[in-house]
């Protein structure tokens, strides 16, 4: 039985990774979970999985949790503190990293030098640090899981192969809710309006970033540390039917994609029960009921994250730090409605060009320049 640590049970990917524990009681154990604000839910999955630790990162929700439980059973932990705790408990085989942002690289970091494998679903900690995180990962002999549905597609691709006999990968996008609409009608479009993804369900951040195609540039720069490609080797391509979830070509010419209906407990899934595949309740595909499956170039004069994205990672050191600390602190101003969706890539690019990267940083120069460029944003 594998025990499990899930950093983020309350959002999109912790409450599906506990319905795919939930379907597989006999080969999981829920040892901890952590939440940030949502209390309320975190007491709900608590009665179910009866985790021994609960980190909360607010410490007033923390605080709040420990007296409406009253359970000394359970280790109620907070903060940063909490979150690495939970990541580094000895009985723990594998830790689901599903919390936004960069809060996620220190647990992550962690847990990789306490010998868990990671099953990740954290874009940020490898669009800031992935050179650092694979390294780690490969000194202390530690697989990184991805979780994430493209990621997912081309580890399940590669099994049987090496990367040396990969020629390149194609990430598939869906487009998001603005598919085929030009820059003139996008001006004024509202949070509302980028928040109706029309094949996924995810998180308010990750929902935008489809919408600007962030998303895709973020999962480009990711896949270039896992599965350690050039640039040059890493292609997008829009496929609004969101069937087939990428691919990967090889040396010869072989092209093996990975298909699927849009279910993120399938990737899950396949995290978790890695190198074995078990039986699942999930939707089928059936091809008779596809009426086509069509492929898109992106449209990045309209949606420029992605080329921005793709800048990031060819100039390296800290301009990825810069660019994903940009995007979530615009997301969040663009969620409030405090700026236009227009902003979102402008300012990116903004600071992106007002930075000198940091080669080969440490762990500190990230930190350092992620809140330097945060300070900017809000400023």
């Amino acid at each position: 039985m594998k025990k499990i640590s899930i950093l983020g049970s309350t959002g999109s990917i912790g409450t599906q990774a506990l319905e795919v524990i939930k379907n597989n009681q006999d080969l999981f154990e829920v040892v901890a979970i952590s939440g940030n604000t949502n209390i309320e839910l975190l007491q709900k999955q608590i009665k179910k999985f009866n985790p021994k630790y609960v980190a909360v990162y607010n410490e007033s929700k923390a605080k709040e949790l420990k007296n409406k439980l009253n359970n000394p059973n359970i280790k109620i932990l907070s903060g940063m503190k909490g979150l690495i705790e939970i990541s580094t408990i000895d009985e723990v085989d594998i830790v689901i990293t599903s919390v936004v942002g960069t809060i996620g690289l220190l647990p992550t970091l962690n847990a990789i030098k306490a010998k868990k494998n990671i099953a990740l679903a954290n874009k940020e900690t490898l669009v800031t640090a992935g050179e650092l995180v694979m390294k780690e990962a490969k000194l202390n002999g530690v697989n990184i899981l991805p979780i994430d549905s493209e990621h997912s597609a081309i580890f399940q691709c590669l099994q049987g192969n090496t990367f040396k006999q990969v020629n390149k990968i194609i990430l598939t996008a869906s487009g998001g809710p603005f598919r085929g609409m030009k820059k003139k009608n996008l001006i004024n479009v509202t949070p509302q309006d980028a928040l109706k993804h029309p094949n996924w369900n995810m998180g308010s951040k990750i929902t935008i970033d489809s919408a600007t195609l962030m998303n895709k540039g973020l999962e480009v720069i990711e896949a270039k540390w896992l599965f350690d490609l050039e640039v040059s080797q890493i292609d997008v391509v829009v496929h609004p039917q969101s069937i087939i979830h990428s691919m990967v070509e090889f040396i010869d010419g072989s092209i093996l994609a990975q298909l699927g209906l849009p279910d993120m407990k399938v990737p899950i899934q396949y995290a978790l029960t890695y190198p074995s595949r078990v039986k699942s309740n999930m939707e089928r595909l059936d091809f008779l009921k596809i009426r086509e499956l069509t492929f898109e170039k992106p449209d990045t004069k309209t949606f420029p994250c992605l080329d921005l994205a793709i800048e990031a990672l060819r100039i390296g050191g800290t301009m990825p730090a810069v660019l994903n600390a940009a995007n979530e602190e615009l997301v969040l101003q663009f969620l409030n409605g405090l700026i236009t969706f227009y902003d979102i890539p402008n300012r990116i690019e903004v600071a992106m060009n007002k930075h000198t990267p940091i080669k080969n940083p440490s762990i500190n120069d990230i930190f350092e320049v992620d809140k330097l460029t945060r300070e900017y944003i809000n400023k």
